[in-house]
């Protein structure tokens, strides 16, 4: 019998095999069994629990391994992994990714362009995200630092009118000009 006949295990068999332990797949010699309706049954030796768990038409699921004796429970498995999905992905939905967007301010920024980049900031912070500010300075630019920098503080004032920020980073010269990340209160 050669290497390429034994077929292999199906992928998600061996997903469940790496993320929960169930019925002759747990480690442990003995272990701690809860029953399908929540009651403890105590310590017992997993071949016991798992002769119990068979006899009842239902698998022995390992729920935690961080105590010793770990604690097992006595479960439909697809059921089981019906709800830690259900939980998992309820969680993931209440959870929004908070961004980094960037707003680019010009040297020859006109005041009323800097309200209107502003107004565009502040729909970025209410979405949640944070925002950085990027004054870029090209050629005798870099030379009026401190112009530019008022530049940007006058931005980040007119950010504050709209709505409350605090300053994630403070304004950094960096090499092309300057920067500074802000966030909302």
């Amino acid at each position: 019998m050669d290497a390429s006949s034994i077929s292999p295990l199906p992928q998600k068999l061996l997903y469940n095999l790496n993320r929960i332990p169930i019925n002759n797949f747990i480690q442990a010699k003995e272990v701690r069994v809860v029953d399908e309706t929540g009651k403890q049954l105590g310590l017992m030796n997993i071949f016991e629990a798992i002769d119990l768990a068979k006899s009842k038409g239902l698998d022995l699921i390992q729920v935690t391994e961080k105590v010793v004796p770990p604690v097992c429970k006595i479960a439909d498995y697809g059921k089981h992994l019906y709800s830690q999905q259900k939980k998992e992905r309820k969680i993931k939905a209440g959870t929004k990714e908070s961004k980094l967007k960037e707003i680019q301010i010009g040297f020859n920024i006109s005041p009323h362009d800097i309200e209107v980049k502003a107004k565009m900031a502040e729909r970025f912070l209410n979405e949640g995200d944070k925002i950085k500010i990027n004054l870029v300075l090209r050629g005798r630019e870099k030379s009026m630092a401190e112009f530019a920098k008022n530049k940007v503080k006058f931005f980040a004032e007119s950010l504050e009118k709209l709505v409350p920020t605090k300053v994630e980073r403070e304004l950094k010269k960096e090499p092309r000009g300057f920067t500074m990340i802000i966030s909302k209160k």
